[in-house]
């Protein structure tokens, strides 16, 4: 049950100032378990909650094994609570619970690292990403990614309890200092970051038709609600995941249908499609048409694990049968690209590849000034998955410096500036096109590249240092005189 409460801090609630306090329940439980191995498994059995609860909505596609999923990614933080327990149990010490406010914070974002991994399922909900709704919390993730917010706030519960736990005044202001100095580094950088030089102002629609099950009644009401844009002066039109269920390079009348819609809207169409390619295997493509035609493409290269692939067919197929797991494998694409829409560079990414911090950074390095996510969340349609996405948006904005608009089929639909400020959202039960004007810049300067951009994963090769140091120090400490 305490594992279940930081949930609360991701949309849809999004009680972000929870993320600050909500691990002290959980904290408190593991320190009182009678060892440190029955401490670790209380924060197991925390955080398999927390997972199962926080994505409640798989449990229509995936069923009872999403308990198994919850468990056993809760098993990642076994470590977490073997080092709380060890250093925050009684008798309590000021040297401990300072090391604590490393150790712990470093085994959690060590964790969730681990569990970022795409064969894993991805990164979806890390503590940092609690902050997404609030630019100055979440400016710590400029200077370390998501990883860093997701210390800080660890670091910021732990020493809370350090502060419970101690009755020396003393000890008490220290760990209220340590908390207090975590809650500043994101308001600090927020205040003396660079400013970037202010560019020209980009005016994207974005399309949201709602759940249409029907692939060309989709398509149609896409190009009504797109035509509806005529004289609005917009320089380019989104469109959600698999927007168009067909290839366009065998349908040579639907480009030219589509380059005459964006003849008539004056804009470039970034639609999306889901369908077989003439060469074989299924892909999804942001394909983006001018006047002229289809002026470039993208094919999603990070598929979701049994949503759009299942790994180890052969072992694995069987779940098919009694889940909404994926009947054909869909394919990877080469990598990521970037397309130019007039004078601006857009890097395209598609749905689950929002959660992935490192294909943003790789779409900056290319040259994007702005970033395009297109989803389709319809199978959890009205859960609390629609914001959860939508809300990385702004995570990514952050870490790499760039714009983002992240346009949802049928919702939530997103767009932020790069500093994480919200421009526009638009929820699930709504339906239409929304016109946002989206500041970019040249995207060279130095004021352009974020210090997370620059150093990389910096957070998470410290805490695997950190662990490592506190192993040595335990190893060394035990060993007889």
């Amino acid at each position: 049950m305490c594992g279940t409460l930081p949930t609360l801090a991701f949309p849809a609630p999004s009680w972000w100032w929870l993320g600050w306090v909500g691990l002290l329940p959980l904290l408190m439980v593991v320190r009182a378990a009678p060892s440190s191995r029955a401490g670790a498994v209380r924060c197991w059995w925390g955080l398999g909650a927390f997972v199962v609860v926080n994505q409640y909505w798989l449990m229509g596609s995936v069923g009872p094994f999403l308990l198994l999923l919850g468990f056993g990614l809760g098993a990642l933080w076994l470590p977490c609570g073997w080092a709380a327990h060890r250093l925050l149990a009684a008798p309590v010490s000021i040297g401990r619970t300072v090391a604590a406010v490393a150790v712990v914070p470093s085994a959690w974002v060590l964790a969730e690292a681990v569990r970022s991994l795409p064969s894993l399922g991805g990164p979806w909900a890390p503590l940092g990403a609690s902050q997404w709704n609030q630019p100055v919390t979440l400016a710590s993730a400029a200077v370390g990614g998501v990883w860093l917010t997701s210390f800080l706030l660890a670091a910021a519960n732990t020493a809370l309890v350090g502060m419970i736990l101690h009755r020396r005044p003393a000890v008490r202001l220290v760990m209220v200092g340590c908390a207090a100095v975590c809650a500043a580094v994101g308001p600090a950088w927020y205040v003396v970051a660079p400013t970037p030089a202010p560019g020209p102002t980009v005016r994207v629609a974005l399309v949201q038709v709602g759940d249409i099950t029907d692939a060309s009644a989709r398509q149609q009401a896409g190009e009504a609600i797109t035509a509806t844009l005529v004289g609005q002066r917009v320089d380019l039109v989104v469109w959600g995941e698999s927007s168009v269920g067909l290839d366009l390079l065998g349908h040579p009348d639907v480009v030219a249908r589509l380059a005459e819609l964006s003849r008539r809207v004056g804009a470039d169409l970034l639609v999306n499609v889901d369908a077989a390619a003439p060469g074989g295997g299924i892909y999804k493509s942001a394909v983006l048409l001018d006047a002229g035609g289809v002026a470039g493409s993208y094919r999603k290269t990070r598929l979701v694990p049994f949503g759009e692939y299942v790994p180890l067919r052969p072992l694995f197929g069987w779940i098919t049968r009694h889940s909404k797991a994926a009947e054909q494998d869909r394919q990877r694409g080469t990598g990521e690209v970037v397309l130019h829409v007039g004078e601006f560079a857009v890097g395209p990414l598609v749905s689950y590849e929002l959660t992935f911090s490192d294909l943003a950074r790789r779409e900056a390095r290319l040259g994007a000034q702005l970033l395009v996510y297109q989803s389709a969340t319809s199978s959890f349609q009205g859960t609390w998955a629609q914001p959860q996405l939508a809300a990385h948006a702004a995570v990514r904005a952050v870490e790499v410096g760039r714009p983002v608009a992240h346009v949802g089929l049928s919702g939530d639909s997103s767009a932020f500036d790069a500093r994480g400020r919200l421009l526009a959202w638009c929820a699930s039960d709504w339906r239409g096109v929304t016109v946002v004007n989206v500041p970019v810049s040249d995207g060279v300067s130095s004021a352009d590249v974020t210090p997370y951009q620059r150093w990389g994963e910096w957070v998470p090769m410290t805490a695997v240092v950190v662990l490592i140091c506190f192993a040595a120090c335990g190893l060394f400490l035990r060993r007889p005189a």
